[in-house]
């Protein structure tokens, strides 16, 4: 007699296939430009891909440390503290990741258990909600304003005797948004009155535009001793598909954070992490990324003049956020949709970044895109969408 299959256990009952992926399969199938997913479309420096091979023919092929390849966290390290001001020890603070995600995956699961609540600001990136239930904690949405800014009072209310942490990202992924100084002295004073862990997803901090600067959780005392900083070399450097990225955090928060980090991925592509430390010691690359996607944001803006949809600020990162309630009543998703099946052109709607959906008709664009496929989308959203 055959046996039966035991049940498997559903840890992520209402949660399906990303929108990510579900936008980006039907733009393949429909030949759409994909502004969707947040992925450039263009080639990382060579010279970075030189010192990759480089670091294989030169035998670094094998595990490195735990927690990464001490060249790259002491150059991680350096370029923080001569950032931000901050004193972050290469050795006992900084930890190589495979990604953002599992440096934001691995944080929450060593600060938040069972019955614990964590704060995120929506729309939050979709990889937050899942993170926190799979600890076994509660997330507690809270909307920003209408013009996408942190409530904090809003978040002040949401504060319950079981938070223990608070998400935060900035520049914001995905209305493009900025958080000021005074947010983070207002984070740190709520971080400090209700004994809160802060994750603090800063994988855009390069990317932030019209002269103003990063403010990092690094710069603030009472918030760098409480925060897991996370940031990405994939976005920074053009190569999302490396998947590494680094955990800034105070020794005992790091200890923690290894002990789980050592039993999941261990470590990190070995060659990169070399590769990476020796094109750090040039802070040109990243010094002038902030210039190079506003040249691009600003060209994408100006081309969408005329199509009837709003341009919301965008101050940071690589997206742009549109308000689409002038030529279109349809909900977001299906708009979305509409656009990539009819115009031809893939964007993502902020409605799937809320626990609970909330119809404001925006979507939004990714504009780390060559100039040419910038200008095709342009192009085919002027032509499908002038009135």
């Amino acid at each position: 007699m055959a046996g039966t299959m035991p049940a498997l256990p559903n840890k992520l009952p209402n949660t399906g296939t990303t929108i990510f992926s579900v936008m980006s399969a039907l733009a393949a199938e429909r030949g759409a430009v994909n502004l969707g997913q947040g992925f450039p479309d263009f080639g990382a420096d060579p010279v970075l891909l030189q010192a990759v091979n480089d670091a294989m023919a030169a035998g670094h092929n094998q595990y490195p440390p735990m927690t990464g390849v001490p060249a790259l966290r002491q150059a991680v390290a350096a370029k923080l503290n001569a950032l931000y001001a901050s004193a972050y020890d290469a050795d006992r603070d900084i930890t190589i990741t495979a990604g953002g995600t599992q440096g934001l995956f691995t944080a929450l699961q060593c600060c938040v258990g069972v019955g614990d609540e964590v704060i995120i600001i929506e729309p939050a990136y979709d990889s937050y909600d899942p993170a926190i239930r799979l600890a076994g904690a509660v997330p507690v949405g809270v909307p920003m304003t209408a013009d996408y800014r942190i409530d904090w009072n809003a978040v002040r209310a949401a504060i319950t005797p079981r938070a223990r942490a608070l998400v935060l990202n900035t520049p914001h992924n995905p209305s493009g948004r900025v958080a000021t100084a005074e947010d983070l002295r207002e984070l740190e004073r709520l971080a400090e009155q209700h004994d809160l862990f802060v994750i603090s997803d800063e994988v855009y901090e390069h990317m932030v535009f019209d002269g103003a600067a990063h403010e990092s959780v690094a710069r603030f005392p009472g918030l760098r001793e409480r925060s897991f900083l996370v940031s990405s070399f994939g976005k920074t450097f053009h190569v999302t598909g490396w998947k590494v990225g680094f955990v800034a955090a105070p020794a005992a928060l790091s200890a923690a954070f290894r002990r789980l980090h050592q039993y999941t991925v261990f470590t990190v592509h070995t060659p990169t992490q070399h590769a990476l430390a020796t094109y750090l010691a040039d802070p040109a690359p990243w010094a002038g990324l902030s210039g190079f996607y506003q040249a691009k944001r600003d060209a994408f803006r100006a081309a969408l003049a005329g199509t009837g949809l709003g341009l919301l600020p965008c101050e940071g990162t690589y997206f742009q956020t549109v308000d689409y309630s002038a030529v279109s009543d349809l909900p977001e998703l299906d708009f979305a949709k509409w656009l990539t099946t009819e115009i031809g052109v893939a964007a993502i709607p902020l409605s799937v970044f809320y626990q609970r959906p909330q119809e404001r008709r925006c979507v939004r664009f990714c504009f780390a895109k060559r100039d040419e496929t910038l200008a095709e989308a342009a192009e085919r959203l002027q032509r499908g969408l002038r009135r």
